[in-house]
């Protein structure tokens, strides 16, 4: 296993408890929970419900009920709640390292798993019994192995080695973002967004503690072209503190809490492609799979249906090459749906086209209350959607368990 991200651990914990062994690498020497905010879908939730861990992260996060998004003017964009597709869901705001920190614990202490960290793999050979051989930066060879899954993110190094294609691309436009704290609640049950033609976008998220301490969090993220990273760092804090007070005045908490540009990180987005996700003992899981724009928050809960899944058809197959045939082929829709939405609907929200914003505003405003692309809208936003011809994805858990104080 190739990566200590979201995918990888995840697949590595399904995996050792269904008897094999495995070996996590990891590049980075001491892995900590770092990260901005994410949301975890129903279908995020739910494999983590499998893997037992759904209760402590859902403890440490925030619970959403909608989403609402809204033009410069306060008119209505999008408008989602959860309860008009079950009564039963909910996203959960948290921050990244909650989940790292609850899958890396759980890694920690699963019999049938090693954990390698500080070690960089860039090659991948092939040997004439159809195992593989790892091999990092100053030579050294690991393995041989039954079957590689690579999850080391969208600039995977050992991705490019395989066989199988990919196209991998970098958006035009990412995002600043900062994570503050939130002691008066000014920020709950609901992703905040706003924007303003397609080249501003903000957007608050509750995040919930954190990995750590009990103040409520929220993420604030803003749309920024990648070429125009520095220009907006050289402009200093002012100009753009100015837009967003304009845009949304209730930020103003957050806004006091950021005293340099360089309180804010930057995050570009990519796009991967592959005809399929394997090769003869290989597997690609994650965004080193199918990174895509951040515009429907699927990142982290795609990553662990992918794991999730992987596991079901290793299960299924008594032979290697089938089960990942199978897999590719059980991923095809769920993952399809998601990078071609995607594709669609960044540029309505991060581009150039201005043009765009006008017509965004009109006809998602409207279309949103029909009630068939309404429960589309619904279940994209989920995570469960395969297209709309198609059957949900079988794997939503009920909010039962709520702690008192989220629920």
């Amino acid at each position: 296993m190739v990566g200590a991200g979201t995918a990888g651990p995840a697949a590595a914990l399904f995996l050792a408890r269904a008897g094999h062994q495995v070996t996590v690498f990891e590049r980075v020497a001491t892995p900590s929970a770092v990260g901005a905010g994410i949301v975890l879908q129903p279908s995020g939730l739910g494999v983590l419900d499998v893997l037992g861990l759904r209760e402590a992260v859902v403890a440490r996060g925030a619970v959403l009920r909608e989403l609402w998004c809204q033009n410069a003017r306060g008119q209505r964009v999008i408008h989602l709640e959860y309860a008009l597709l079950s009564s039963e869901l909910f996203g959960l705001g948290l921050h990244r390292g909650v989940l790292f920190d609850a899958l890396l614990h759980e890694l920690q202490r699963t019999g049938g798993l090693a954990l390698e960290l500080g070690v960089t793999l860039d090659g991948l050979e092939r040997l004439a019994d159809g195992r593989h051989v790892l091999v990092d930066e100053q030579g050294r060879r690991f393995g041989p192995w039954d079957l590689v899954i690579i999850a080391d993110g969208a600039r995977s190094r050992l991705r490019d080695r395989l066989v199988t294609p990919s196209e991998v691309s970098r958006y035009p436009w990412g995002a600043v973002w900062f994570v503050a704290k939130d002691e008066g609640h000014h920020f709950e049950r609901r992703l905040f967004q706003v924007v303003d033609g397609t080249q501003r976008l903000l957007g608050l998220l509750p995040t919930g503690l954190g990995p750590t301490g009990q103040t409520p969090r929220v993420s604030l993220f803003w749309s920024v072209r990648a070429d125009q990273v520095g220009e907006w760092r050289a402009a200093g804090l002012e100009p753009w503190k100015r837009a967003v007070r304009r845009l949304a005045p209730q930020a103003e908490h957050v806004l006091e809490q950021i005293h340099s540009v360089d309180d804010l990180l930057f995050s570009e987005y990519h796009d991967v492609v592959m005809p399929h996700w394997h090769a003869d003992g290989v597997v690609v899981l994650g965004d080193a799979a199918h990174a895509t724009s951040p515009q429907l928050g699927q990142g982290c809960n795609l990553a662990l249906v992918d794991a999730w899944e992987l596991s079901r058809v290793l299960e299924a197959h008594d032979e290697l090459p089938s089960a990942l045939t199978a897999y590719s082929r059980r991923r095809r829709w769920h993952l399809g749906y998601y990078q071609l939405a995607t594709r669609w609907l960044t540029p309505l929200f991060q581009s150039d086209h201005g043009w765009l914003g006008p017509v965004r505003d009109l006809v998602m405003g409207a279309t949103c209350r029909w009630p068939l692309v309404g429960r589309q809208m619904l279940t994209g936003m989920a995570g469960i959607s395969r297209g709309p011809f198609l059957p949900t994805l079988p794997l939503v858990k009920r909010a039962e368990a709520l702690p008192a104080r989220t629920a």
